[in-house]
């Protein structure tokens, strides 16, 4: 119980941290959005082995954490839930790609542990970056921003809902937890047995409490249309941001940065 209850304000902090008046939050947020989407695409179009590369990359987040006013602690923790599920992707690579490619001394690395590395660190980078998007834009924003590129309203009608929804269904299943383990005499009721009529009453609760809530918006005169609290619009800073920082991602991509370093550093102290 004590973990869910946890999880829903840290997972409602994101949407309070886009609220601040930073520089970058008051950027429109189709600019940040489409660095964003540049900066994801130069990413994972590395290939298996690339891992110095990559390196470069945490120019964007870190940028972002500090001039937006982010906290850099939150985001991280946040970012390392998503390294199981990379973790699981490429667990194995070591055991089915043995070629070598790297010799520190007596100790010879594979490419299957290079590949591995680069995975968590390509998810570190683009999970990364998508929450310190979020955290300076909103979801509505993100929301907002693919309707006026051109998405179709009713696709980001809908990511915009399920996000919204996901709220419910925390806050639903904190309350059916604590309700369970109120209503339970030392271990009996905290059983296997017990989820399966715990899951199929959270169910009827967030549907009975989403039903609530459309008819609520219907009420309200809710037609499908995105309200922010700020309004911007794309103007010369925007330009600015989506191609300079576009034009440094291409560079990162062609350009082994630290390579590069390392070979002037190394040619002149030669």
């Amino acid at each position: 119980m004590a973990s869910i209850d946890k999880a829903l304000p840290e997972f409602a902090y994101l949407e309070v941290l886009a609220t601040r008046e930073t520089p970058i939050h008051r950027l429109d947020p189709r600019a940040k959005l489409l660095a964003t989407l540049v900066f994801v695409v130069m990413v994972v179009s590395f290939d298996r082995y690339a891992l110095s590369a990559l390196f470069p990359f945490f120019l964007f987040p870190l940028v972002l954490v500090t001039r937006g006013g982010l906290p850099a602690g939150f985001l991280l923790r946040k970012t390392l839930l998503a390294l199981p599920f990379a973790f699981m992707v490429g667990l194995f690579n070591p055991f089915f790609d043995r070629t070598p490619l790297l010799a520190l001394g007596p100790v010879v690395i594979s490419g299957g542990w290079v590949s591995f590395a680069s995975i968590i660190l390509r998810a570190l980078l683009t999970v990364g970056a998508s929450l310190a998007l979020i955290a300076v834009t909103g979801f509505t924003g993100v929301c907002l921003s693919l309707e006026r590129l051109g998405f179709p309203q009713v696709f980001a009608v809908q990511l915009l809902f399920l996000y919204r929804y996901l709220f419910i269904l925390v806050e639903e299943g904190g309350r059916t937890a604590r309700a369970r383990e109120l209503r339970s005499c030392g271990a009996r009721g905290q059983g296997i047995a017990s989820y399966s009529s715990l899951v199929g009453n959270l169910l009827l609760r967030t549907w009975d409490r989403a039903e609530r809530i459309h008819r609520a918006m219907l009420s309200r005169g809710f037609q499908g249309e995105f309200h922010l609290r700020r309004t911007t619009r794309f103007g010369w800073r925007e330009l600015v941001f989506v191609a300079g920082w576009s034009g440094l991602f291409v560079l990162f991509r062609l350009v082994n940065i630290p390579v590069l370093i390392g070979t002037l550093v190394t040619g002149v102290a030669g």
